[in-house]
């Protein structure tokens, strides 16, 4: 076995262990690209040594997705298969796992009408509410990750010999989850500590509002009372601990929805439903962003804003220091599970329920009363960067330095 097969085995290792924790005797729903069988396959392999009673396979394949767009009639935009739905809403019921394989082309939609994209993807929030609700509480361990594939590895590395993109895009997916360690899974069991232990440091300071302050950006943001932050993994309703994202950099809070004021910009390329939307700005009022910009997919940003209510609301807030494995890449991958690891940023639409105390045995109206934003969408989008400056504010207004040109002080205080 070569070097980079002992790395595929290692990182399929890693995302059976720690990605999910399979757990013997549980079904594993796999998603995975088309144009990754051999990896795929090595990681069912490593299911069911752990114990897997059974391992389903969905095989997806972006070009079919953008036939659909090009070719199908208007009336299939606004259809989702409710048997989808319903097999993904069975497996959190049945207490399966999740893993999701991503590999999206950043440009595989360009040129399609964003109505239809929109439409589509409201489509799918819609029927799939019930399941996005479990995943938002954490009924179930899930995990999404990444691998490559030609059309991404050609996006990211167009400057490198074709025949060297994907292989290299593969080396950098080693490097930052850690497979070039010993042992990964001893050396996640560190990071996943170390990012407990920076969330426990801001769960002691109890910060009522943070304060950004960068080119393009003088924003405050109001938490939610008794919010939670978290950081590394979490735990599903049976007390399995599993990390959702495979590589994880961040610590992140609930904002409370109506506490955002001021204005912030982007630092990197967002791919929102297969196209990019880049050098944005966004004012809020009192939690709602009432106005906005954008050189790049300025429709598109339009369309998201405009999915439903919520969505022109924050629903997280996530900090993510500028020395770390990702960012001292210094590379853009125009997948958000990557760059929102290299960078502060916040989410627009839904929260998390477990971002504050007692939020998964909260009902929907309950988690509006303590502040929290509901929607049908969740989109991260990036602001960090070598020049932003956050603030903590105390509950008695007294203000703290949390970051000093994008990276944390106080954890060095």
């Amino acid at each position: 076995m070569d070097q980079y097969e002992q790395q595929l085995y290692k990182y399929a290792d890693l995302l059976i262990k720690v990605g999910v924790n399979l757990q013997p005797g549980q079904v594993l729903y796999l998603e995975s690209p088309l144009e990754t069988p051999e990896f795929t396959r090595i990681v069912v392999r490593k299911a069911y040594e752990a114990g897997a009673k059974f391992v389903q396979v969905v095989w997806v394949d972006e070009t079919i997705s953008r036939i659909r767009f090009e070719s199908a009639p208007d009336d299939s935009f606004t259809y989702y298969p409710h048997w989808t739905a319903s097999t993904m809403e069975q497996l959190c019921e049945s207490g399966g796992v999740l893993l999701s394989l991503l590999a999206d082309d950043p440009d595989l939609l360009n040129g399609i009408d964003s109505g239809k994209i929109s439409t589509a993807a409201k489509a799918a929030s819609v029927a799939r509410q019930k399941f996005r609700s479990y995943i938002r509480t954490n009924k179930i361990s899930w995990c999404l990750a990444n691998v490559p594939t030609r059309a991404w590895a050609d996006k990211v590395f167009a400057d490198l010999q074709e025949s060297d993109r994907v292989q290299a895009l593969w080396d950098i997916l080693f490097k930052i989850n850690r497979i070039d360690h010993d042992d990964p899974v001893a050396s996640w069991q560190n990071h996943i500590q170390s990012l407990q232990n920076l969330s426990g440091l801001l769960n002691e300071k109890r910060y009522k509002k943070l304060h950004y302050k960068g080119p393009g950006t003088d924003l405050t943001v109001e938490l939610v009372q008794d919010h939670i932050w978290v950081g590394g993994g979490g735990w599903n309703q049976d007390g399995v601990y599993f990390v959702a994202n495979m590589p994880t950099e961040e610590v992140f809070t609930m904002p409370h929805r109506s506490g955002t004021n001021g204005y912030v910009s982007s630092t990197m390329p967002l791919n929102y439903n297969g196209g990019l939307i880049d050098e944005f700005t966004l004012t809020f009022k009192d939690g709602q962003v009432v106005d906005y910009t954008a050189k790049v997919g300025y429709e598109s940003l339009k369309e998201l804003l405009e999915s439903d209510e919520g969505a022109k609301y924050l629903g997280e807030v996530a900090l993510v220091p500028q020395d770390s494995p990702i960012s001292n890449l210094n590379h853009v991958f125009y997948d958000t599970g990557l760059d929102e690891n290299a960078s502060c940023h916040l989410a627009i639409g839904s929260a998390y329920p477990f971002n504050v105390q007692e939020g998964t045995q909260l009902s929907k109206e309950e988690l509006e009363a303590r502040g929290a934003n509901m929607s049908m969408t969740h989109v991260d989008f990036m602001i960090g960067s070598a020049s932003l400056d956050i603030d903590g504010e105390l509950a008695d207004g007294t203000m703290e330095p949390l970051f000093r040109q994008g990276n944390w002080v106080i954890a060095t205080a």
